[in-house]
């Protein structure tokens, strides 16, 4: 099989390759620090080797335990936030058609918000449906999933009894700890463990990716094989493409480049692109440091943040995500009156449009002082996404240790926590200013 690939070659007018070169110094020094556990929080490193640490036996008693909710429910409501719920979301949504229409179990999502509006709407659509409920939590206590949970475990006991809700609800925790861990095991909820050395937003290709994958009806022997070839092909390669990924945008960086962003022509990449603005917001954005991640769904972000990118203030650069071959195929016909002036493009397909559209934005936005790589894809597919997630998690990494932070902490996100609890009268916050 293919591998993505990643083309800088524009970049190369922004910044040369010995300033690349300076950083891949630092990328390398990074990388032998994961590799031998001498990093910043080398306690959190349980993603590294992962891929090749999943069983057969795990798969399958993920692939059981989804069999057994998609009987017996019409919805699943994955209830997790952060990388408690992206990754599952970005396979999910990349994966499924536009327009589907469920005949057989749909997945859907809360905890990821404290919204009111869309809890109270949940609670509406599920009150005619036999649902299920995957929480996801290490925790248990995380306010936005634990208050979506304590709402729709109450539905789920009113619309069909103790018994039924207990086979139909399903934790994904800690091992040994934590009120969610308790709550299951004294209400004797399936469970499925997140391993205490992954941190959430590394935790793609544990259950609390996995299990929300396959309750969707997606492949998840193919999104595993994928990150287990990036695996090998990084162990092989000494990691060359998450190290140069690595070293070009920490050499931007330097340059005063300090907002990526991550582009798609496909809009099926949205949610990709918002797993790996966590993943990268949080692996980096400390100690006053970081690039800022971003994204845009392109076309339609041409006539929107378009104008701003091509002429605005010239302190960021982007990363495409380049799918090289499509599922489908749609030409574009030929009208006898041509009064919109597209006969032009007759018998063109429309992904020949898409690609021209990509490499004329990437031109314009070179010339205009954007710096631009592309991160090539060559179908998507679960198993390219496999790579994709693998190569990002490495170069993040990478990146962290090359910018000299803890890639695998988010020290900074206790500080609204710690406020809204004060506000809401949590005991022992009374006295925080």
């Amino acid at each position: 099989m293919e591998s993505i690939k990643l083309d800088y070659s524009k970049v190369l007018s922004f910044v040369g390759e010995k300033e690349i070169s300076a950083q891949q110094e630092k990328a390398i020094k990074a990388l032998k620090s994961l590799k031998n556990g001498t990093c910043k929080g080398s306690d959190f490193l349980g993603w590294l080797d992962l891929p090749v640490q999943i069983t057969e036996n795990e798969l399958e008693r993920i692939s059981s335990c989804t069999d057994r909710l998609r009987e017996q429910t019409d919805v699943v409501v994955i209830i997790g936030i952060g990388g408690s719920y992206l990754g599952a979301k970005a396979v999910i949504e990349a994966m499924s058609g536009s327009f589907d229409v469920y005949s057989g179990t749909r997945v859907v999502f809360a905890g990821n918000n404290v919204s009111e509006d869309y809890l109270y709407e949940l609670q509406a659509f599920l009150k005619d449906k036999k649902f299920g409920i995957c929480v996801i939590s290490k925790s248990g206590t995380t306010t936005e999933p634990a208050v979506a949970f304590r709402l729709l475990k109450d539905q789920l006991i009113e619309q069909e009894g103790v018994a039924v809700s207990r086979e139909r609800i399903v934790a994904i925790t800690d091992e040994k700890k934590g009120a969610l861990r308790a709550m299951a095991d004294k209400e004797e909820y399936e469970t499925f463990v997140i391993p205490d050395n992954v941190g959430g937003r590394y935790s793609v290709l544990t259950p609390v990716g996995l299990l929300p994958v396959a309750l969707a009806g997606l492949d998840i022997r193919s999104l595993v094989k994928g990150a287990v070839d990036m695996w090998s092909c990084m162990k092989e390669s000494d990691a060359k493409l998450a190290v140069t990924y690595a070293s070009v945008r920490n050499a931007l960086y330097e340059k005063g480049y300090v907002i990526e962003i991550t582009v798609n022509f496909n809009p099926k990449l949205h949610y990709v692109a918002e797993w790996w603005k966590q993943l990268y917001g949080e692996s980096e954005g400390k100690e006053s440091k970081g690039i800022f991640p971003a994204s845009v769904d392109f076309t339609t972000d041409l006539h929107s943040m378009g104008q701003y990118i091509q002429e605005g203030r010239r302190n960021l650069f982007e990363t495409v995500l380049s799918i090289e071959k499509t599922k489908y195929r749609v030409q574009v016909p030929c009208d006898a009156h041509d009064l919109d002036k597209l006969n032009y493009l007759a018998g063109k397909r429309v992904d020949e449009v898409n690609k021209m559209a990509e490499l004329g934005t990437q031109l314009a936005h070179v010339e205009g002082g954007v710096p631009n790589m592309r991160v090539i894809i060559p179908e998507l597919t679960e198993y390219y996404l496999g790579q994709l997630f693998y190569f990002y998690e490495m170069a993040c990494a990478i990146s962290g240790g090359i910018l000299g932070v803890n890639a695998f902490d988010q020290p900074g996100v206790e500080a609204y926590k710690n406020n809204m609890f004060m506000l809401l009268g949590k005991p022992g916050y009374e006295k925080r200013s």
